[in-house]
């Protein structure tokens, strides 16, 4: 009887029901089951990240690929937009020389064109001043007798110069 009062074996002698109650109703069965219903949910886990991996992976090399297609497709820009700046530039410097050319000749012309005027009228200025002093001479030194033989001579050489 005192093997009845000792507390560690009821601890056993209960331990023991509980293991065989539980193997009696089959809950290694159904831990079992769960455990594989878990085990193939975690399986379709892994095999729908893998797949997400892979999509995301070719996602990546594609973007890359469009990265490297934009990246060339922008140089391209630049350079294109180079060498239009560069043709404007060339243009621009081709039109301002020319501008800059005509102008000069239309102030050359001027200046040409002042130099005739000036000339013209220093010609004019100069025969007005010849004759009016020739026309001094002329009065200061024709007499009457002098007068009427140039005019006799002149309309002798008249007839001459007519014919």
């Amino acid at each position: 009887m005192l093997m009845l009062q000792n507390n560690e074996l009821w601890v056993g002698v209960g331990f023991v029901l509980v293991i065989a109650l539980l193997l009696w109703k089959g809950v290694p069965g159904m831990i079992g089951k769960i455990l594989d219903n878990r085990s193939a949910v975690i399986a379709a886990e892994l095999s729908e990240a893998r797949r997400l991996h892979e999509e995301a992976r070719d996602l990546l090399a594609e973007y890359r690929k469009r990265a490297a297609g934009a990246e060339a497709e922008a140089q391209g820009i630049v350079t294109e937009a180079r060498a239009e700046a560069e043709r404007f530039a060339a243009e621009s410097r081709a039109n301002l020389t020319a501008q800059i050319e005509r102008r000069a000749q239309a102030a050359l012309d001027k200046i040409a064109q002042a130099e005739a005027a000036a000339m013209n009228e220093i010609r004019n200025l100069a025969a007005n001043a010849a004759t009016s002093a020739a026309e001094k001479l002329i009065v200061a030194r024709l007499d009457e007798k002098r007068a009427a033989a140039l005019i006799e001579n002149s309309i002798k050489d008249l007839g001459g110069k007519l014919n």
